[in-house]
């Protein structure tokens, strides 16, 4: 026998509209019939790029999150435009973040961040065969600084609790998952 476990929204409201999110706060009718509040913060998507170089180097990005007040390793990505493909947006951001583009692209799969309380989802795609692109750059308000790795000190940095944003560990994941089947 299986259990019913969809939740049902009866009514709610946008409280706060963001530059990169909203928050509605609803009223959901649970399995039980009990009812609750559910948070939930709106977001449009984005990507995550794992962009690999020949001889299994890396190239990820270094930025002051400041949420965290953290400087953080990541992986470059960037949040989708209003009815952006995700690969298109993930062309533009690697060109953005790094100053690359790619000949070859491959989707990795698709994420929820954090689907506790976020419809945030990322697309993540392995990037190859990379030459340099000019003429893009970082959005206004966004600094950062391109580092190229070999793909073993990525993995040690990772395993030693050193890369803490959760998309990159993510992305890494889905690409050793796949590494070989391309």
């Amino acid at each position: 026998m299986s259990v019913t476990l969809l939740e049902q929204r009866i009514d709610g409201e946008r409280i706060y509209s963001g530059k990169i999110l909203d928050l509605e706060v609803d009223r959901v009718k649970l399995p039980n019939g009990h009812v609750t509040i559910r948070e939930v913060v709106r977001h449009p998507g984005a990507v995550v790029v794992v962009p690999v170089l020949s001889g299994d180097r890396l190239v990820l990005v270094r930025q002051y999150r400041y949420p965290v007040g953290k400087v953080l390793l990541e992986l470059p990505a960037g949040k989708l435009d209003p009815g952006e493909e995700p690969s298109i947006c993930a062309r533009r951001e690697l060109g953005e973040e790094i100053g690359m583009s790619a000949r070859r692209w491959t989707p990795l799969g698709t994420l929820y961040t954090t689907p506790g309380f976020s419809d945030e989802v990322l697309h993540v795609f392995l990037a190859t065969d990379l030459q340099p692109q000019a003429g893009l750059g970082p959005d206004d308000d966004e600094f950062l600084e391109a580092s190229i790795m070999p793909k073993s000190e990525v993995f040690t940095l990772a395993r030693e609790g050193k890369i803490h944003d959760a998309k990159t560990l993510a992305g890494l994941f889905l690409w050793q998952l796949t590494a070989g089947q391309e």
